[in-house]
This record gives structure tokens, C-alpha cells and sequence, in this order.
């Protein structure tokens, strides 16, 4: 395809080769640009962006704050073209300790809290750089690291910051992008320049002999075991699970809440939780217990209360004093988040910008690359300082050396400058120096300094000269500034380790069979859909009691343990636990408080929910397919909408299937007989077409043997059809009219 010569021209390209590179291009951007971090300071770009606007502003950890608005106004315009509540989002997480194990952002007001609530308004909150945001943009004006054109062309940014912090794998990182997505947790930062140690003086040693053997990765989980969440918890993966997960770069770990017994008077007691699990909202967790509670699926728990201030103090209290706490707190860790699995993905951006998964030391070797190099700028930057001010001192002592010479010149030359040049043998930056020089410096004890800075400035030359010259003296220096983070971020309350880590308790599978009540009841729904149950079961000639112009409609036995199957006449399938209902001698209450039933839909059918059984539904104009009761129900407000119906439709039988043949009775009294296997079996559809039938509907529909043929009783008579092979033919036939005696009720004898 030729390409277009001039601005305008029109060429014709195929619409899949234009959908292909315009989606390749978005899904690189994403990648790149937005969703995964760098593996050198293992920041986004937004959050790369906000850092270095905030020290454009001069929000240093010892100064003032400023509306989080101004910065993100200044992110939005200078650097970042997007939503400005999608960079304030990313603010409030960088300045969220329950989100961040070293926030980069030091927030003043409401930043949102464990409970899942929301932050204040930008316009309401303030905010500066944290200790360790500064160190990681600390010497980014040393010509540390490349620096790019904005989106604008009008202001230049960081590719990456010179990071003299693990960023990295100290706060972790969540990310979903085109095809890929990142997910590392947060780990110890003490813990991290401890495993950086051992990589350090490896990589001298390999300057002495190429056969030094590799670091094991063993040396570095004996001193970085594991992730350090800002909300704490117990770690109870095994350790061979997660030595696998750090070798291979994939991987989750099981993370607990962290627990104890507080002892009550009269032998009572109850489990005080202290530490969340890792990104679990204790609001939504207390609603997901009270749910469970009042469905009763948490037996063995009588209450949860939260009793939290500025520690996290969630209560639970045992359904009796004989249930043991590690059996209650199993329970719980089964059926809620207080144990969650966190995924381990380590897939970032390497130095080269090429996403790809990498395992733990490849991670903290790129690190140290990136600090080598990051080093190595610095010393260079300062080293042309250095040779800067050397020149420029240079040439102050040779004027003080002729002083008189030098005041004469600049005072009767025409050309002051270049005459100092050629009476000095001085360079053209020595030369402007000197005549840029004030007054007041030209004496003695002026001249004292300016010899005693040129021998520390030419000492510190060789040191630097020395220090890139030779490799050895880099990496000594690179373990110093390791030692440095040890001592600034390994220790007192900041280096603390929060998660810790333990086995998980053995527990036999009969101890985790959760007690369930199982209590046999009749399940009663009116002709008006209201519903109750009633202890026991009672057979279908005991009276029941209905409010006044009601009347039965489903009498069903079941446990109260079991959940009911609900269909509705458009199509929808609800599921129901029995015990919702109300029992007693009441009226009951309509379904409509359980379920959303569209406006003008009536209940067709109620039965008792098997996971294993299938139905057949079936609508009026005679179309119909087979549904598998565990893939179509949805125990929601709302249920499901399974049967798609055409206008003036409506689902009008719902039977089990119990044969491997399918009768279909029409209003026409025409009954057909053909195979179960012509029916699909789907989750949501139309259906087929299940009798020809132009002038009626469906009357009824029912499995069945032909073998055994059909039983009735019509008057005092029983009547019996043996042969039914004259009824038996294709699905969407017209069948044939029903045997003599046939019942006129509709349906098909059962």
C-alpha cells in the first residue's frame, strides 16, 4: 500500500490492518504509559509526575502544605492530560498509610480510611512530600537521570527518578493493562537493603573472579522472608510455596487477619481482631459477616462489633463458651475476607521499557543497575562542577598574584578582557570571572580561602576521578548508601515489621463440618404470592389459613435449610433460602419483599433448589429448551433472566426432567410425544419450537416413558393408555388429539 505524499491525501486502507495498529498503539501506550511501574523506582507515570510537581512547589517534608488542587492542577496541566479525579485518586493512595508501607505523600485532612470511605474534596485537603519521596528525587537535578519533553513540548519531566529507595518492592504496585497486569506487595524496606547486601558484594567479588558462584536465593529470603503489608496480618503460606513464587516472579499469597482471645467473666470469651487482611475494607467486611449471620450460615458466631478508634478492634462474639476459637475463626476464614489471597505478578518495565516478569533478585539487581548508574552521573556531573570552579580559581589566584597589573588593565584598557587573556594567559571563562569579581573580595584573607578551597576541591577531584575509574570503589560506595537506608528506614517504628508469618492450623475435615439446622417444614404460597412456612410436613388435605380473597396456589415440603427456585411468568428465575420466610400462624409476607419482581409478573412455579436437576421452560406460543437449575438460578433481588420472550409471550410451565421423552399438551387438545435429546440445553434463550400449534397455546408440559404408558381417572373410573406410539413424532408437530376419557383440566395425567 503506498503511502500518502502530501498532508490531505486520501489512501485507501483495509479496516482490519487500520483497527489493528490504532488498538497495538493504545495497547502499548497502556502498557507503558499508564499501567505498569518501572522496576528502577517502581512508579507509574502519574505518580512519577506528582512527586516532581510537588517539588517544583516546593513541598518538602520541612515546609508548608499546599491544596492538594494546586498540585493536582499543576500535574493535570504541565504533565499528565487526563481526568484530574483519576490523578487525585492516585494522590490520596500515595498518601493512604493503610494503603502504602512508606506513603510518598504527607496528607492533611480527610485522605479516606480502612473502613472503605472516600477522601475529602481536593479543594478541602493539603498535602507534601514525605521523607521518602524526597529521598527517591533526591540529586535529580545532578543530571542523574534523562529528563523528556512534555506532552506539550512547553516543560520537560523525569523518565525515572534517580530513587535512592527500594520503591518498588517496598510499597509494591497494582496494575491492569492490555493483556497484562501487575501485582507485587509491599515488603519490609529494612529488609530489602539487607537482601541488597549480599548481590553488592557479589558483584565485587566478581571483579576478582568470574567463577564466583550465584547468590542463592535462599541468602536472600533468610533476611527479606516475605511481604510487610501496612495493615499487618499473618502470612500462612508455606515457605516452599512462596521460595517458588520469588524464583519465578508468579505466585499469591494467603494472607489472615491477625487475632487473639480476650478472656470474659463467667468463662466466657471473645476474639478481638487487630490487623486486616491487605486491602479489605473493614465496612464491607462487617456487612458481609451481618449477611451471613442472617442468612445463619455462620453457626458457630453470635455477634461482630466494631469497637475501632484509631486501631483496628473488630469484636466476635462465639455462639456458646464450649465453641473453640480456632474452630470459630476457621469458619470465618472459610466463608469471609478475613483471609484473602493476594496475587504475586511481578511484570514491570525493565530499564529498556519492555514489560516482562521477573523474579526477585533480577528485581533487586535492576535496582542496583539503576543506582550504579545513577552514581556514576552524579560523579560525573560534580566532576565537571569541580573542573568548573578549579578554572575559575585558578584564575582568581593568578589576579590576586597581580593584583595592581590587573586593577590597571580594567581601568585604562579598551578592552579589558581580552588584554587579561593575553597578559595572564587566562581562558575566556577565567577572564569574565575576574571581571564579574567584586571589590570587596580583592584581600589578603580572600586569597587565603580561595587556596584553601582549590586544595579540597582538587582533592575531591581525585577521589571522584578514582571512584569512576574504578568499579570496585563504586560498588563500596553503593553499599555505603545501602548501609544509609538501613540505618534511615530499617529502623524504630517505620522499619518495624507489621505481617508476620505462621503455619496454617491443621484442622480435621470433620471439625470443619459447620453445623447446619435442619428443621422440616411446608412451604405455602398464596394465589397472591405471599409465603410462609409451616413446622413440619403436612399433607395437602390439612387446612391452611390464607388472609381474606386468598387462597393456596404451592404447597411443597422441604428443610429449612435448603433454598427454593422461583419462576416468574417473563422469564426471570429467582433463588430463595427457605428460612426467609416467615413461619408461625401468620398470614406469611408477599415474595415482593425478597424478590424484584417486574411490574405485572406473576409466579408460575415454586419448588425446592437441587443443584443436580434440570428443568424444562416452556412458553405460551410453544417454545421451550432445558435448563440446568445450578447454571440459571441467582440467589439475588433481582434473580435472573433465563427465557428471552417474544411480544405477547409469556413462560408459562416449568417441569423437572424425570424421563428421556417430552410430552406437550395444547389448549387444541393435541398431545405430541418426542425425544428430550431434540431439546437444547442452554442458559438463556428463546428456545425452540416444541408443537405447531396456529390457533392455540401450551397447555402443559411434562417427561415421561412411552413404555409405561398414562394412568388417569376420569368419573369413578381409572383409565389407562398403554400404547402411545400414535402420540410419539418430531418436535414442532401438530400431535394428535388426545385418547378417549382424556382429562379437560389442561394438564397431562402425572
Amino acid at each position: 500500500m503506498a503511502q500518502p505524499r502530501e498532508a490531505g491525501e486520501i489512501s485507501p486502507v483495509d479496516l482490519k490492518d487500520a483497527l489493528s495498529e490504532r488498538y497495538l498503539a493504545y495497547a502499548l501506550s497502556t502498557i507503558t504509559s499508564r499501567s505498569l511501574p518501572d522496576v528502577r523506582d517502581g512508579l507509574k507515570p502519574v505518580q512519577r509526575r506528582l512527586l516532581y510537581a510537588m517539588r517544583q512547589l516546593r513541598l518538602d517534608p520541612g515546609g508548608g502544605f499546599k491544596k492538594c488542587a494546586r498540585v493536582v492542577g499543576d500535574v493535570m496541566g504541565k504533565f499528565h492530560p487526563h481526568g484530574d479525579s483519576a490523578i487525585y485518586e492516585a494522590m490520596v493512595r500515595l498518601a493512604q498509610e493503610f494503603a502504602q508501607r512508606y506513603p510518598l505523600v504527607d496528607g492533611q485532612g480527610n485522605f479516606g480510611n480502612i473502613d472503605g470511605d472516600n477522601a475529602a474534596a481536593m479543594r478541602y485537603t493539603e498535602a507534601r512530600l514525605t521523607a521518602v519521596a524526597s529521598a527517591l528525587l533526591d540529586g535529580i537535578d545532578q543530571d542523574t537521570v534523562d529528563f523528556r519533553d512534555t506532552y506539550d513540548g512547553n516543560e520537560s519531566e523525569p523518565v525515572v527518578l534517580p530513587a535512592a529507595f527500594p520503591n518498588l518492592l517496598a510499597n509494591g504496585a497494582a496494575g491492569i493493562a492490555v493483556g497484562m497486569a501487575t501485582s507485587i506487595p509491599p515488603h519490609n524496606a529494612g529488609e530489602i537493603c539487607q537482601a541488597l547486601l549480599p548481590l553488592i558484594d557479589h558483584a565485587k567479588a566478581r571483579l576478582k573472579s568470574a567463577d564466583e558462584p550465584e547468590v542463592a536465593l535462599d541468602t536472600i529470603l533468610r533476611v527479606m522472608p516475605g511481604p510487610d503489608f501496612p495493615t499487618g496480618g499473618i502470612i500462612v503460606e508455606p515457605r516452599e510455596a512462596m521460595r517458588e513464587f520469588y524464583a519465578t516472579g508468579r505466585g499469591g499469597f494467603r494472607l489472615r487477619a491477625r487475632w487473639q482471645v480476650e478472656q470474659m467473666p463467667h468463662g466466657q470469651y471473645q476474639v478481638v481482631i487487630d490487623q486486616m487482611p491487605y486491602q479489605v475494607p473493614k465496612a464491607r467486611l462487617i456487612e458481609r459477616v451481618a449477611d451471613l449471620l442472617t442468612q445463619r450460615k455462620l453457626p458457630l458466631l453470635q455477634d461482630i462489633r466494631d469497637e475501632s478508634a484509631e486501631d483496628v478492634r473488630l469484636i466476635l462474639v462465639p455462639r456458646a463458651r464450649t465453641v473453640p476459637a480456632e474452630l470459630l475463626m476457621e469458619s470465618l476464614f472459610r466463608a469471609t475476607e478475613l483471609e484473602t489471597r493476594f496475587p504475586l505478578n511481578m511484570n514491570v518495565l525493565d530499564a529498556a521499557g519492555v514489560p516482562r516478569v521477573m523474579g526477585l533478585i533480577e528485581v533487586l539487581r535492576a535496582f542496583l543497575a539503576h543506582r550504579m548508574q545513577v552514581l556514576e552521573r552524579r560523579s560525573r556531573f560534580r566532576l565537571g562542577k569541580i573542573d568548573d570552579r578549579i578554572e575559575v580559581l585558578e584564575g582568581y589566584i593568578k589576579a590576586f598574584l597581580n593584583l595592581d597589573e590587573v586593577i590597571r588593565i580594567i581601568r585604562y584598557e579598551d578592552e579589558p578582557k581580552q588584554e587579561l587573556i593575553r597578559a595572564f594567559e587566562l581562558t575566556d571563562r577565567q577572564a569574565e570571572a575576574i571581571l564579574n569579581m567584586r571589590l570587596r573580595n580583592l584581600r589578603k584573607l580572600e586569597e587565603m580561602e580561595l587556596r584553601k578551597e582549590l586544595k579540597a576541591l582538587q582533592s575531591e577531584r581525585r577521589k571522584l576521578t578514582s571512584l569512576l575509574a574504578k568499579e570496585d570503589l563504586r560498588w563500596d560506595r553503593l553499599r555505603e548508601e545501602t548501609l544509609g537506608m538501613i540505618s534511615t528506614f530499617g529502623g524504630g517504628e517505620i522499619g518495624t515489621r507489621r505481617t508476620t508469618f505462621a503455619d496454617a492450623p491443621v484442622v480435621a475435615p470433620a471439625e470443619l463440618e459447620i453445623p447446619v439446622e435442619r428443621v422440616p417444614v411446608t412451604v405455602v404460597v398464596s394465589a397472591q404470592s405471599w409465603g410462609r412456612t409451616i413446622r413440619g410436613h403436612i399433607g395437602d388435605d390439612t387446612e391452611v389459613k390464607f388472609k381474606e380473597g386468598d387462597g393456596p396456589r404451592f404447597q411443597l415440603h422441604a428443610q429449612s435449610s435448603d433454598k427454593l427456585v422461583i419462576t416468574a411468568d417473563d422469564g426471570r428465575l429467582y433463588l430463595l433460602p427457605v428460612d426467609r420466610l416467615p413461619g408461625g400462624r401468620g398470614q406469611g409476607e408477599p415474595l415482593g419483599v425478597h424478590l424484584e419482581l417486574s411490574e405485572g409478573a406473576r409466579i408460575v412455579d415454586v419448588r425446592v433448589h437441587r443443584p443436580d436437576a434440570r428443568l424444562i421452560l416452556a412458553t405460551l406460543q410453544g417454545r421451550g429448551f432445558v435448563a440446568e437449575e445450578a447454571a440459571v438460578a441467582a440467589q439475588t433481588r433481582s434473580g435472573r433472566q433465563v427465557v428471552n420472550l417474544e411480544r405477547d409471550d409469556r413462560l408459562a410451565v416449568v417441569t423437572p426432567v424425570e424421563a428421556e421423552h417430552v410430552a406437550v399438551l395444547g389448549s387444541n387438545r393435541k398431545l405430541l410425544i418426542f425425544g428430550l435429546d431434540e431439546l437444547p440445553v442452554m442458559t438463556r434463550g428463546k428456545g425452540v419450537l416444541l408443537q405447531r400449534n396456529k390457533d392455540g397455546h401450551v397447555a402443559d408440559v411434562r417427561t415421561l416413558d412411552p413404555a409405561k404408558g398414562l394412568t388417569w381417572i376420569a368419573g369413578m373410573r381409572n383409565r389407562r393408555e398403554d400404547d402411545l406410539s400414535p402420540w410419539q413424532g418430531k418436535r414442532a408437530s401438530a400431535g394428535r388429539t388426545v385418547p378417549t376419557g382424556f382429562p379437560r383440566d389442561g394438564r397431562i395425567p402425572r
